[in-house]
């Protein structure tokens, strides 16, 4: 079936979106980092635009995504439990195989304990994954995220550093989950309004993300050059963990192509912004730079992996044109000759 106008100009946008993520983010960490007076401003306004940022996603959700978790709950309830498990631990292996300091350590595994980002559906769908699944779980992760990041940070760094548990279930409450409910009001009870800005929301969730990295590198800044190897490989590290062990754990559990796709890809891609500015308000400067550089290198590494699973399904296609064409041959070879 060929694509429509509308799908392969959604697609378009949606490639554009995920090429000019990663570079506008990239920019604007360097001009917090290098330039922090001028970004220093923002800071007072961070927590407002990730709001924003997660009220646009709550805007852009629809009762249809989440009917995967009526039509195969296991792949989402399983991917969901991944997310939470292997991230968290993966964060403070990392932190403390690396032995880095203690803020760091929190940092990570603030990281770790953050829910699924909204770039992680776009990255599903150029690889050719289950977009509906990796909806739901980024959806499902969020609504939870008010109660389990709090609890897994406490647990797994409060031997680093003082967790004051019940203020960070109140900033997610205001920041995360709030902002969703109003978003998916707004999408129901003011559809055409909503419809009306679809094609920008994604947009002005890069602006929003952007704005939020250079607000946390500027507050980072003086640390940024002392950390910022070890910080880097900690997180490509993380990252790469989550993108493999989700896909193998998806692997030995069924999951078909598709799915295991999109849950690899949810659980190696965080709400990086989300845990710079948690660790900023809760730890200091010094623990939200893995989010930060997260929040960079997540949307780089992510259209890295969904190019590499589309040049599988490339390979994976020649190779069964070549068999088909093969048998074909082989078969006119036996033909009887009149």
């Amino acid at each position: 079936m060929e694509p429509t106008a509308a799908a392969s100009s959604e697609r378009k946008q949606a490639s554009l979106a995920t090429i000019v993520f990663p570079i506008v983010v990239v920019a604007f960490a360097a001009l917090g980092a290098f330039v922090p007076q001028v970004a220093l401003p923002i800071g007072p306004y961070v927590p407002w635009l990730l709001g924003f940022i997660m009220f646009t996603m709550g805007l852009t959700l629809t009762l249809p995504d989440l009917r995967v978790l009526k039509a195969a709950p296991f792949a989402a309830l399983f991917g969901l439990l991944l997310q939470y498990t292997i991230m968290p631990f993966a964060g403070l292996g990392i932190a403390v195989l690396l032995n880095l300091d203690p803020m760091l350590v929190a940092g990570m595994v603030l990281l770790g304990c953050v829910p699924g980002g909204t770039a992680s559906n776009i990255v599903t769908y150029l690889a050719n994954g289950n977009v509906a699944l990796s909806v739901a779980m980024t959806s499902l992760s969020t609504v939870l995220s008010p109660f389990l990041t709090p609890l897994l940070v406490m647990w797994l760094a409060g031997s680093y550093l003082p967790v004051d548990a019940g203020a960070m279930v109140m900033q997610i409450l205001q920041i995360v989950l709030i902002p969703v409910v109003l978003g998916v009001l707004v999408q129901l009870f003011a559809r055409g309004f909503a419809q009306r800005v679809a094609g920008i929301v994604p947009w002005l969730s890069i602006v929003g993300v952007a704005l939020v990295l250079a607000g946390v590198m500027a507050k980072s800044a003086a640390v940024v050059f002392s950390a910022g190897v070890a910080v880097f490989v900690a997180v490509m590290l993380h990252n790469a963990v989550g993108f493999g062990l989700g896909h193998l754990a998806a692997t030995l559990a069924g999951l078909g192509p598709r799915e295991r796709r999109a849950v690899s890809i949810e659980v190696g891609m965080q709400n990086s912004a989300l845990a710079a500015t948690l660790a900023s308000a809760h730890f200091g400067p010094l623990a939200a730079l893995p989010g930060a550089v997260a929040a960079a290198w997540h949307n780089i590494a992510g259209p890295l992996l969904a190019l590499a699973y589309n040049r599988a399904d490339t390979r994976a296609e020649r190779a069964a044109m070549s068999a088909r064409d093969s048998a074909e041959a082989e078969d006119v070879r036996h033909q009887p000759t009149l």
